[in-house]
C-alpha cells in the first residue's frame, strides 16, 4: 500500500512540473527586448539576442525613446531592456519605479562608465577644464553645446543647466541630433581643432577615436564623482518569477567599458551588431562560460554546449 502511494506521489510530482514547464514555455519562448540606438546598448543586446538564440529561444526587438521602451514594460509588450544608464536616465524611469511596474536587477551591467560633457584635449590644453571655463570660451564655441536625442536624460540636464544660468550658461544653446549625427559634427570640428563642448561618455569609441577629456567641477549634475555612471538592465516586475532562465542570463550579463567599446568600434563602422556579438564571444570564451553559469537551453538542456554549437 505504502509503495502505491509513493508512486502515485511521484506521479503527481511529474505532472506538476509538466504544468509549470509548459507555462514558462508559453510565456518566455518569445523574449522581447527594449532596445534605445546608443552603441552600448546595441552591443550589449546583440549579446543577448545572440545567447538567447542559441539556448532556443526566439527574440524580437523594439527600438524606441527609453520613455517608449519603459512604457512598453510597464504595458506588459516588452520584457526587458539592457539600457538604463544611471542616474542619466533617472529622472525618466521614476514614474514607472514609483507604481512598480518595472523592476531593475540588483547588481549594474557595467559599473565603470562616465557621463559628462567633454571637449577634445587640445581644448582642455587650451584652458577649458571645467565647467566653470566652458563660459570664458563662448564665442569660440560658437554659444553652442552638442547634445544627443532629445528627450534623452542628458539634454534634459543640459537644458537644465541652460535655463538656470548654472556655470554661467544661461546664454548658450543646446544642439540636439543623434548619437551618430552629434559625433560626425564633432569629429569634422576635431579634425580642424575646432573648439566644440560635447556631452560624451564611456564606453564608447569616441574614446579611442578621439583624444577626450571629460570636463571636472561639474557639481554632480550628471551623477556624484564627476559623472560617474552605471547601466542597469530593467525587466516587467514579474519576469524573474515567470522566466527564471531568462532572468538568470541577464543577471549574468557583465561588461567593462573596456569591452563593450571592442564591440561598439566596428557596429560603429557599419558592421552588423549580431555579427560582432557572434564574433566577440567566440574570441571570448572565458566570458561565455561566465554568461551562462546555471543557464540551459529552453528545454532544460545544457546552455553552454548549445551556445558554442550554434557559434560554429
Amino acid at each position: 500500500m505504502k509503495s502505491i502511494k509513493i508512486i502515485a506521489g511521484c506521479c503527481l510530482l511529474s505532472a506538476f512540473s509538466s504544468s509549470l514547464l509548459a507555462a514558462e514555455q508559453a510565456s518566455c519562448q518569445k523574449a522581447r527586448i527594449g532596445l534605445v540606438g546608443w552603441t552600448d546598448v546595441v552591443a550589449t543586446t546583440a549579446v543577448a539576442n545572440t545567447l538567447l538564440e542559441g539556448l532556443g529561444y526566439e527574440t524580437t526587438q523594439t527600438q524606441a525613446s527609453q520613455q517608449i521602451v519603459f512604457s512598453g514594460i510597464q504595458r506588459g509588450q516588452i520584457d526587458f531592456f539592457l539600457g538604463y544608464w544611471k542616474p542619466l536616465m533617472d529622472d525618466n524611469i521614476k514614474p514607472f519605479l514609483a507604481d512598480k511596474s518595472v523592476k531593475v536587477l540588483s547588481e549594474p551591467g557595467l559599473s565603470d562608465g562616465i557621463s559628462s560633457l567633454a571637449v577634445p584635449s587640445y581644448l582642455a590644453d587650451a584652458g577649458l577644464k571645467t565647467y566653470a571655463d566652458i563660459a570664458k570660451f563662448k564665442d569660440q564655441l560658437g554659444g553652442k553645446i552638442y547634445g544627443i536625442d532629445p528627450g534623452t536624460g542628458a539634454n534634459t540636464t543640459i537644458k537644465k543647466i541652460i535655463e538656470t544660468n548654472q556655470f554661467g550658461l544661461g546664454g548658450f544653446e543646446l544642439i540636439e541630433s543623434s548619437e551618430s549625427a552629434m559625433l560626425a559634427s564633432v569629429s569634422r570640428d576635431a579634425r580642424s581643432k575646432k573648439p566644440v563642448v560635447f556631452f560624451g561618455w564611456k564606453p564608447h569609441p569616441m574614446n579611442i577615436k578621439m583624444d577626450v577629456t571629460y570636463l571636472t567641477g561639474s557639481e554632480d549634475v550628471f551623477g556624484a564623482d564627476e559623472g560617474l555612471a552605471t547601466v542597469w538592465t530593467v525587466t516587467a516586475p514579474d519576469y524573474a518569477e515567470r522566466c527564471p532562465n531568462v532572468d538568470r542570463l541577464l543577471t549574468n550579463l557583465r561588461f567593462t567599458a573596456a569591452q563593450e567599446g571592442q564591440m561598439m568600434a566596428p557596429i560603429m563602422d557599419r558592421e552588423e551588431p549580431k555579427d560582432v556579438a557572434r564574433k566577440w564571444l567566440k574570441e571570448n570564451p572565458q566570458e561565455l562560460s561566465k554568461f551562462l553559469a546555471g543557464v540551459t537551453t529552453f528545454d532544460g538542456k545544457d546552455g553552454t554546449a548549445a551556445v558554442q554549437a550554434a557559434l560554429k
